[in-house]
């Protein structure tokens, strides 16, 4: 039998968002993704988790600068220490918020880059 999450990024848009996990529950949903925990405290997401009886199965490792058009940082050479920093950070809410699925953005392949150095990077941020 399938099982669906709500996607709290894409879905219930009519309500801010921390009101968003009692509207997902309403509509029978069990469990909750979305883009970003990160301007967020773990406490107050966990305790909506709680009191929602939802559970989260998804959300992505810090970005880069999103604004700007970054879509991830593990591909690119040069920000090893920032996307290992967010890897750390996205860590801890997953452990907050009891998720065991984080998504490590790649990123967008740089012009001029040889692609084997965009690979060689990939690899070795997520090693």
């Amino acid at each position: 039998m399938p099982r669906f999450a709500a996607n709290l990024s894409m879905m219930y848009t009519e309500y801010p968002f921390l009101d968003r996990f009692a509207a997902a529950a309403r509509d029978g949903f069990k469990a909750v993704e979305y883009l970003f925990p990160y301007e967020y405290a773990t406490s107050d997401l966990a305790s909506l988790l709680r009191k929602n009886g939802l559970r989260q199965v998804l959300f992505n490792a810090p970005p880069g600068n999103w604004q700007a058009g970054e879509r991830g940082l593990a591909c690119l050479p040069g920000r090893e220490e920032e996307f290992q920093e967010g890897i750390r950070r996205a860590l801890k809410y997953a452990a907050a918020l009891a998720c065991s699925k984080v998504h490590a953005m790649a990123g967008i392949a740089l012009p001029g880059v040889d692609r084997a150095i965009l690979r060689h990077t990939y690899a070795a941020n997520l090693a």
